[in-house]
Parts: structure tokens; C-alpha cells; sequence
């Protein structure tokens, strides 16, 4: 059996779970994830659109779709940042790490779009940097 992985948003109104593991995890430096997460950077693990499960709150989400981008998923009711990527029919998504209940069983394993990181922040690891996307 594989391992489950559950999560959801600040209020519990938004519950999901993950069979199997991570793909890769990452901290993205980019506007768009600094802005969503209100922090430095966005901290994420990327899964199979067919390992993730949406167990209850559809009805709560909100999807900000940027022209140029990926979605940004949210909860409606507590704000939480969730998943995005290529939500809700793409091959994958990102889940936001902070939404995890427990240990993902995955840590940051790279930085990416550090050529538009925030002035004010400096990045302490010796984790590989890419200025633009990763491409695995």
C-alpha cells in the first residue's frame, strides 16, 4: 500500500491527501509565489495529478489563473494557500509544504527564479539556485 499523505487549509474546510511521494520540492523565489505565500518564497512538492485527491472543500477553493503562469489555488474562507501548478487537469501539481500535516517525507531540494527574489532576502543554503524555472 502507499504511503498517504494528507493535508488541507488553516480553517479544515479544504482537506486533500497525496498517495505516494513527492516527485521533487523546491522554494520559489518568483513574484507571484512571494505574493501568494506573503513570505520570502513559496515552499512546494510536486506530485502526479493522479496521486492527489481532493477530499472535500471544492467548494471553497479559489483558482487565480495568471495568463503567463501557474495557478495559484487558495481557500476562500481562511486563505490558505494550497496547490497550483497545472491545476485542475494537468499531469502534475504543486502542493504547498505548509498545508502538509505531517513529515512529506521530502525537504527542498532546490531554489528557483532567484533572479527575481526578494531585495531584502538572502538565501543561506548551499541548495542549487536557478534564476528562471528548473527543468528537470
Amino acid at each position: 500500500m502507499a504511503e498517504v499523505i494528507t493535508g488541507g487549509c488553516l480553517c479544515g474546510g479544504v482537506r486533500y491527501e497525496i498517495r505516494g511521494a513527492f516527485l521533487r520540492a523546491s522554494c520559489c523565489h518568483c513574484s507571484r509565489c512571494r505574493r501568494h505565500s506573503g513570505s520570502a518564497f513559496g515552499v512546494q512538492g510536486r506530485v502526479l495529478r493522479e496521486q492527489f485527491r481532493l477530499l472535500h472543500g471544492t467548494d471553497l477553493l479559489r483558482t487565480y489563473r495568471p495568463g503567463d503562469g501557474a495557478v495559484k489555488v487558495f481557500c476562500t474562507l481562511c486563505g490558505s494557500s494550497l496547490f497550483g501548478g497545472s491545476w485542475p487537469d494537468g499531469p502534475e501539481l504543486t502542493v504547498r509544504l505548509g498545508s502538509v500535516d505531517s513529515d512529506p517525507g521530502i525537504r527542498p531540494q532546490f531554489h528557483t527564479f532567484t533572479g527575481s527574489k526578494a531585495v531584502w532576502h538572502e538565501i543561506l543554503d548551499d541548495l542549487p539556485q536557478y534564476e528562471e524555472i528548473y527543468k528537470p
